[in-house]
């Protein structure tokens, strides 16, 4: 990708369980998922919830630094994801091109 831009805080935040999330988003957005298999891995950014299921593994060599995974709203745009080590923790961030 060329021109790349990424916004983001750098902090490290803790995912949401499944029962911190309103009941009229998991019915709305995230009806496929298993309620059983999926009980963590949630958080909302800018006023959108995603889920890890969302989020595409970044291939090394891409162009997009140490992020692990994305979520794309477009060609030129989506939000990137970074996950601890420990995986109860991530950053994220708006990548534009």
């Amino acid at each position: 990708m060329s021109d790349l831009t990424i916004k983001t805080d750098n902090r490290w935040k803790n995912f949401k369980y499944r029962d911190e999330v309103p009941a009229d988003i998991l019915a709305s957005q995230f009806d496929y998922q298993d309620e059983e298999d999926t009980i963590d891995g949630f958080f909302e950014y800018h006023g959108t919830w995603y889920h890890l299921d969302q989020f595409m593994r970044i291939p090394e060599g891409s162009g997009m630094g140490d992020w692990d995974g994305y979520a794309g709203d477009s060609y030129f745009s989506g939000v990137l994801i970074k996950l601890a080590s420990d995986g109860e923790q991530y950053k994220v961030g708006r990548y534009t091109s």
